[in-house]
């Protein structure tokens, strides 16, 4: 696998020898699976850390939900979820803290309040004034494929190639983001799992994922506790298992283990304990060679 080294401000992430931990923190009152729980800024700064105690290397924080068939909310109130986590949050860790958003303005405050990557799942069409913002700060900028919004992207999602779809896609994001100043080494590709995809295509890039090499980049992977693992778990056609259910937490590990052996670079999940003892297997199994006996 091909490392790469992300190098700005205080901070350095080597994306290739180690997986990275990316930590889910949403102070959302309806995301899919933690929604609610942590609409206090204190709360969330305690989830934060312990995240960070039991392996994160990054911290991600959301203030709007980007379930299948949300709704969106206006910038103020999104800043008014997510910065005063990050103000507090950015005083007690120092691992980076990254800001799940499509918003310029968003971006613009959490950055200012210590946020030091932005997380765009729109991949700038939902806004590409997102990009000029991430090259004024001169931080990581991630990219993720998004067949339509969150609103309708599960609405009978459809490709005729898949893989071809979805790097040309990537491709022209990146270049859209070159464009407003960004450079190529601080962009970050997520292929979009969950996002305007079936079941099938769902499995289906997992088991391709290493078709994102050509774009030369380093991948994020987010299949936590997603529907896709929910149904395939779902072996007697009963009630959705929800999505904090141990059987979904336990399929959300064989997918990250399967990344990982494909050559995703960070993995996105809400379990951050059980995700480094997985990330910490899988990383030393690939580093094993015929003949190479270790301790």
């Amino acid at each position: 696998m091909k490392t790469y080294v992300l190098e700005w401000g205080p901070h350095r992430l080597e994306l290739g020898p180690r997986t990275l931990i990316m930590g889910i923190l949403n102070v959302t009152p309806d995301s899919f699976s933690d929604g609610g729980k942590y609409l206090r800024p204190e709360e969330a700064v305690a989830r934060a850390q312990e995240m960070v105690n039991t392996g994160a290397d990054i911290i991600d924080i959301g203030g709007e939900s980007t379930r299948p068939f949300s709704e969106t909310v206006t910038h103020e109130e999104e800043i008014r979820r997510v910065v005063p986590v990050i103000e507090a949050l950015a005083q007690r860790v120092s691992v980076p803290i990254s800001i799940d958003t499509t918003k310029p303005a968003v971006a613009e405050s959490a950055l200012q309040a210590g946020a030091a990557i932005i997380n765009d799942i729109g991949a700038l069409r939902m806004d590409p004034g997102l990009a000029d913002v991430a090259a004024e700060h001169n931080v990581p900028l991630i990219l993720m494929h998004m067949q339509g919004t969150p609103r309708d992207m599960q609405i009978e999602p459809r490709y005729d190639d898949l893989f071809a779809e979805i790097k040309a896609f990537l491709e022209d994001a990146m270049e859209t983001a070159e464009k407003h100043g960004i450079q190529r080494s601080k962009i970050i590709i997520d292929p979009g799992i969950g996002f305007g995809k079936t079941k099938g295509h769902n499995l289906q890039i997992l088991k391709h994922l290493d078709f994102l090499e050509t774009l030369d980049r380093p991948v994020l992977i987010g299949p936590s506790r997603k529907a896709f693992i929910r149904k395939i778990l779902n072996i007697n056609n009963g009630p959705e298992l929800p999505p904090s259910h141990p059987l979904v937490e336990t399929g959300t590990q064989a997918v990250i283990a399967a990344a990982i052996m494909k050559g995703a670079h960070i993995v996105r999940v809400h379990d951050v304990a059980n995700t480094f003892a997985t990330v910490t297997l899988l990383d030393s199994l690939k580093q094993v060679t015929v003949g190479n006996e270790t301790q």
